[in-house]
């Protein structure tokens, strides 16, 4: 673990004892960004943890005068992403104690505000550029902080995936393919399309950004019978006013504290790294199967790099079927497309194999060179996984030629064969949880429901964000099963 420096506090806002402790963080992707010798250094964390912020009780000291926002020349272009966002701020403020104690979590917890903002270097300057062309409010390029802190392969207990954290079924109904070789829910530029998307309708249903940010947390419905059980007692509307879970409550307060920050980070000791107002990353189509190592060695980059820019892709190797194009670094493009003219060796070394009567994962990575837990990384396999004759499997020969066979559409073939996996599940074996979708019947309650599927009508409700037991018939239902694989497919 490396050690930390601090960031320098100002006298004005001190933090008690007694802060939450940091909860786990996605670890930052290698970024551009450039940080003063005041500012602190990252630390390892967990790498595929979805962020919680704002646990905790918090017992801040408020500032005796108001924070005033940094002053931005709006005739004057924005050399940096920051001025940028201030620039197109235009959601009211919210004054409430919730935001104190959200800007206090921030700053008892700068390691965390480092990790993402280092992390956002590659991806918020698109975000902003997406929300001006729509005209939308630019703090909502600060909402990935809270749902992932920026980390594109963020994955959390709900199943929600990717930067904007969205759960299966919503992200099938933005347009999010999400299938054996990829999840566009991890995709940088499709998953920012979606939520935008979202968030516009969430907008036009409510005509209130604060609550169209809840319905993005809570879900639609559930706020819309908030707002008509307080109308219907007389009780105001909005935001502060609805009974909401916890983490509901505490979600735009814990936006509008960060956008406090960005204001003016100043007035808070924090000194932002400098992100220019240029795009980190340009789309290069793609037309060839290729394996992710030789797209990245073409754009001389560490693979990890390429795999943060490229997040969505579940193999080692990018079928050109299935991927309409890649990012690069803008300063890449260049060195990519002449590797790629001047290249003579086979561009994938990856092929579609068909699993025989009486083979084992060991004795298929054995024959082609291959570690076991290669081989099952590759496949999205669990360890104690068990293969059945004719399905297929994606095989590398080392150091060998690839089979006559084994050619661009050995690898279309076998996308065919594996459409029918409706969604991408993270690796499991046979009898970890899995996915289901349910579409309900008449005469469907949740805990019949619950028992078909071995689970419970808890862990339904949790998962869909139902506010009751009442089902709706039509509605569709992502169920988490324990039951082995074969029987929740004979159950569909």
């Amino acid at each position: 673990m490396r050690p930390y420096s601090s960031l320098l506090l100002c006298g004005a806002l001190a933090l008690l004892a007694g802060c939450a402790t940091s909860p786990p963080s996605p670890t930052a992707a290698a970024t551009g960004a450039q940080f003063s010798s005041d500012t602190i250094a990252t630390q390892p964390s967990h790498p595929d943890s979805a962020i919680a912020i704002g646990s905790g009780t918090l017992n801040p000291v408020l500032l005796k005068d108001p924070i005033v926002p940094h002053t931005v020349d709006l005739t004057v272009h924005a050399d940096n992403i920051w001025d940028r966002i201030r620039m197109g701020f235009a959601i009211p403020n919210m004054d409430s104690p919730l935001v104190v104690e959200q800007q206090a979590w921030f700053l008892s917890h700068q390691d965390y505000l480092q990790r993402a903002v280092e992390r956002s270097s590659h991806y918020i300057y698109h975000v902003v550029e997406e929300l001006k062309k729509r005209g939308m409010p630019t703090e909502l390029a600060l909402l990935p902080f809270i749902e992932s802190a920026y980390n594109p392969m963020a994955y959390s207990r709900a199943h929600a995936s990717g930067m904007w954290q969205f759960i299966p079924t919503t992200g099938k109904n933005y347009n999010l393919k999400q299938d054996w070789w990829s999840d566009e829910r991890r995709d940088v530029v499709a998953s920012t399309d979606a939520a935008l998307n979202y968030l516009q309708v969430l907008y036009q249903m409510h005509g209130d950004w604060t609550l169209a940010l809840a319905s993005y947390n809570w879900g639609e419905g559930a706020v819309k019978r908030a707002i008509e059980k307080n109308r219907a007692e007389g009780k105001p509307t909005d935001y502060l006013s609805l009974n909401m879970p916890d983490e509901t409550r505490s979600y735009y307060p814990k936006l509008q504290a960060l956008k406090n920050i960005i204001a003016n980070p100043a007035a808070f000791g924090v000194i932002l790294p400098k992100i220019e107002n240029e795009p980190y990353f340009v789309s290069v189509p793609r037309t060839r199967d290729m394996d992710v190592q030789t797209a990245a060695k073409f754009a001389e980059m560490p693979v990890e790099d390429f795999k943060a820019l490229n997040p969505a892709f579940n193999r080692p190797v990018i079928a050109s079927s299935h991927t309409e194009q890649i990012l690069l670094p803008a300063d890449r493009v260049a060195i990519f497309q002449a590797h790629l003219e001047s290249n003579v060796d086979p561009l994938v070394t990856w092929e579609a194999y068909r699993v025989r009567r009486g083979e084992r994962l060991d004795r298929i990575a054995a024959h082609f060179g291959m570690s076991v837990s290669a081989l099952c990384q590759a496949n999205s396999l669990g360890p104690r996984s068990r293969v059945r004759p004719g399905q297929e499997l994606l095989v590398q020969r080392h150091g060998r030629a690839l089979r006559p066979n084994a050619s661009v559409e050995s690898l279309e073939e076998m996308h065919q064969a594996m459409i029918v996996r409706a969604s991408y599940d993270e690796p499991k074996s046979e009898t970890e949880r899995g996915f289901s979708t349910y579409v309900v019947r008449r005469g469907d309650t949740l805990f019949r429901i619950a028992k078909r599927f071995h689970t419970t009508a808890d862990a339904i409700r949790r998962e869909n964000h139902l506010a009751s037991n009442r089902l709706a018939r039509g509605l569709r239902l992502n169920i988490v099963s324990t039951a082995p694989a074969p029987e929740r497919l004979a159950r569909r």
